[in-house]
């Protein structure tokens, strides 16, 4: 179909709202950027760009690089934003992020259960669950040993973690923040973005790195998703479920560490509260398009 000058124009730029949003999920916690690309419309042509990114080279440009400005605007605001809350409110900020992440898990269950129950997919959770607490103590670990929260992360956590990010961002369900909290690196990617911005040598090549290892674990996961979620929708989905509990668990451990001197429980549980509410309401936006998308299809 031939497309006017037009409407060229307004493509362009709703993908550079799409960017946008996706590039929320990045920084915050609880976002599952495969979700919010399901229900912006392009999740389908990310997963086919991931898988072989050199197959209609051009288009693929075409496509993403609005895709990039949108999603470089909400980094450069969201970093600010979050690196406000945590230099300010850092324990009440993980009270923010847990109510994001579980306001996604009714979604993952309602998943599971279209599927049907079997017993595979119980072990199947429970060994995600397992992987996730592993993760999260590692992390710990690795942050007792060179700092508070893996604030000074050295570069093979960098590039694993970069690894684990990519290969989570087309999980439905998953958080690619959310992985980066988990493995106690999302303060220094904070930092780095920020340094980033302000054309900080040093973090620029630690950025980068993260970067290339993010791009990296995102083709290689990408057909291995597809395939998985394609043949074996109940038991990858019970699988993320217990990867997010997991992570759940391991996140409010993290807090519960952080000092508590200009921490107030109500400011937690407000926090906790702002957390379930936004997330419900993309769940709310992504039913609605569901719905919409069936009534046109009648």
């Amino acid at each position: 179909m031939l497309l006017t000058g037009g409407n060229m124009a307004k493509r362009f730029f709703y993908r550079i709202c799409c960017g946008f949003f996706l590039g929320i999920s990045v920084f915050a916690p609880g976002f599952s950027g495969s979700f919010i690309a399901i229900i912006l419309g392009v999740y389908q042509d990310l997963v086919r760009i991931a898988s072989n990114p050199f197959r209609k080279l051009k288009q693929n440009i075409i496509f993403c690089v609005p895709l990039g400005i949108g999603a470089a605007i909400s980094a450069v605001l969201f970093v600010i934003f979050f690196r406000y809350l945590f230099d300010s409110f850092e324990k009440a900020t993980f009270f923010l992020f847990i109510g994001l992440i579980a306001g996604n898990l009714p979604v993952i269950f309602k998943d599971i259960k279209a599927c049907g129950y079997k017993w595979h997919y119980l072990i199947g959770g429970l060994a995600s669950f397992a992987a996730a607490l592993a993760l999260g103590i590692f992390a710990a670990r690795v942050g007792e040993a060179q700092g508070a929260q893996g604030v000074t992360a050295g570069l093979p956590l960098l590039a694993l973690s970069g690894l684990a990010g990519g290969a989570a961002a087309l999980v439905p369900g998953m958080s690619v923040s959310m992985i980066l909290i988990l493995m106690g690196v999302y303060g220094q990617l904070l930092l780095m973005a920020e340094a980033f911005l302000h054309l900080d040598l040093a973090y620029t090549l630690q950025f980068g790195l993260f970067g290339f290892s993010a791009l990296a674990g995102l083709a290689l996961a990408s057909r291995i998703i597809k395939v998985v979620f394609e043949k074996f929708p109940g038991l990858a989905n019970a699988m993320v479920f217990g990867f997010m509990t997991g992570s759940l668990i391991g996140i409010l451990a993290q807090s519960l560490r952080l000092p508590s001197a200009n921490f107030r429980w109500w400011l937690g549980a407000l926090m906790l509260a702002a957390g379930l509410v936004v997330s419900m309401l993309f769940v709310m936006m992504a039913r609605a398009m569901e719905k919409a998308e069936a009534h046109q299809a009648r």
